[in-house]
């Protein structure tokens, strides 16, 4: 195949393997190799970056690519790649600091620094800032420390929690490395932002960018508005692969925040060409099952196709 010619004629050693699920752009792409080769992969390729988890909830390593399946809108695609390895990713966290955040810019600070804790020297973070507008407060380092603009954050504004993952998606674009993530703190209220939603989530899928949403609302929020904002965060966090975490303590954050770091490590990593070679931008669902049907699968839900 192709794509598998490339891998020996570059010495290619591996894809970067947390992405939630790639479609490189309409041009052909070049993929840089860990030893600095350079691939041109073809266009229609697509990439799928899962995590799978045992009944227990613990990461389930060892599988082989024949007990794979991927279905694309119903129908079996053959895997022209499979890949498992570890690689430095990027990450950007956005602390919500709008007025309705009142009550919890001092545990979303505390999620971030549980988060820089966890990162490796060869990791890359940044942290901004949202209320009215999106603000850098750290940008990407591998230092485990927050600076001192972290802790004069105060609550008070509108919310552009869509402009906000737009922005960082903007920014992942520009890093090197191929495996991105977008950590949102917030309670899920956007009530100013220039993107919807749905641009918002389109661009992050767009660069290879997971979301893993926490909600931060307080308990003094309104049932209704509550399951609203919390629908907003799910889908993000459902849409891109990554994950949602509900209303959480101290304990249950940090815990929450150590399992997405550790996520940022392993993952699978599965290649194909579509059947479908339409370049309607219309919405294509995908589905990963594995042969063990005890095992939890999670990836990327689909993708828009390409127009001409």
């Amino acid at each position: 195949m192709r794509f598998i010619s490339s891998l020996l004629k570059f010495k290619f050693k591996a894809v970067p393997a947390v992405l939630a699920a790639l479609i490189i752009s309409v041009f052909q792409t070049p993929i840089h190799a860990q030893d600095d080769d350079v691939i041109s992969v073809d266009s229609s390729l697509v990439i799928l970056n899962a995590t799978i988890r045992d009944e227990n909830g613990a990461p389930r390593f060892g599988l082989k690519q024949s007990q794979f399946e991927i279905l694309e809108d119903g129908k079996k695609q053959n895997i022209a790649f499979f890949e498992t390895a570890e690689a430095p990713f990027a990450a950007v966290i956005l602390i919500d600091t709008s007025g309705s955040m009142e009550e919890r810019v001092s545990l979303a600070r505390s999620a971030t620094i549980k988060f820089l804790d966890g990162i490796r020297v060869e990791d890359n973070v940044a942290v901004y800032n949202f209320d009215s507008k999106v603000s850098l407060v750290q940008d990407f380092s591998n230092l485990r420390d927050l600076t001192f603009r972290a802790f004069d954050l105060k609550a008070g504004g509108s919310t552009v929690l869509n402009d906000a993952i737009f922005e960082a998606a903007k920014l992942l674009e520009k890093r090197p490395e191929k495996r991105r993530a977008i950590v949102v703190l917030s309670d899920g209220a956007d009530t100013k932002s220039g993107h919807s939603a749905e641009k918002a989530l389109n661009e992050a899928l767009g660069i290879n960018a997971m979301i893993y949403t926490v909600d931060m609302s307080a308990l003094s929020m309104g049932g209704n508005q509550r399951m609203q904002n919390q629908g907003v965060l799910k889908k993000l966090a459902s849409r891109s692969g990554g994950i949602f975490v509900k209303t959480p303590g101290g304990a249950e954050l940090r815990e929450a925040f150590e399992n997405i770091v550790k996520e940022l490590g392993v993952q699978y990593t599965l290649g194909y060409y579509p059947t479908n070679d339409k370049k309607d931008g219309k919405w294509r669902e995908i589905e990963l099952n594995v042969a063990d049907k005890k095992l939890d699968v999670r990836t990327r839900k689909g993708y828009n196709a390409p127009k001409n």
